[in-house]
């Protein structure tokens, strides 16, 4: 009976011990983000360093950009959405390619931007123009369709 007892309290330990490190590590990953938040979920904080996702915009930023009737393209991505990490490597350097700026709003870290924006699936881009939703696009696509819609709305 002591050696399960024993056994016990070392499986106990080791788990503990492996929560605390999983924890302080992702603290660690987390400090000074983009974000702004002291807790990430372990999704996003993988794609921290993945160039294709430095363009990030805070729902305040946002905010204000459209209240300042600013044109802007904003891509609306998860970090554990299997089409958007399919999705952004194809439409980042296109996006770069006809020099369009797109901005990159996480609903997984802020996902009060599902409903607000009326986001129904991910990914989704959507061109907002004067401050206003002019377009919209969702779902995986091809490197030509986001070359042919891109260039389409920046002339608008």
């Amino acid at each position: 009976m002591k050696k399960i007892l024993i056994f016990g309290a070392l499986i106990l330990v080791l788990f503990g011990s492996l929560t605390f490190i999983t924890i302080y590590q992702n603290k660690q990953a987390a400090e000074g983000n983009v974000y702004g938040k002291s807790e990430l979920n372990p999704a996003t904080i993988e794609q921290l360093d993945d160039p294709n996702y430095q363009n990030i915009i805070l729902p305040e930023e946002l905010e204000t950009k459209l209240e300042n009737k600013e044109d802007t393209f904003v891509y609306f991505f998860s970090p554990t959405c299997v089409h958007c990490k399919a999705t952004t490597p194809i439409l980042m350097p296109v996006a770069e390619d006809v020099d369009v700026e797109i901005e990159q709003f996480n609903l997984l870290e802020f996902d009060d931007g599902w409903n607000r924006y009326g986001i129904e699936a991910t990914p989704t881009l959507v061109h907002f123009k004067d401050g206003k939703e002019v377009d919209r696009t969702e779902g995986a696509n091809t490197e030509d369709y986001f070359r042919n819609l891109l260039n389409e709305w920046k002339n608008i």
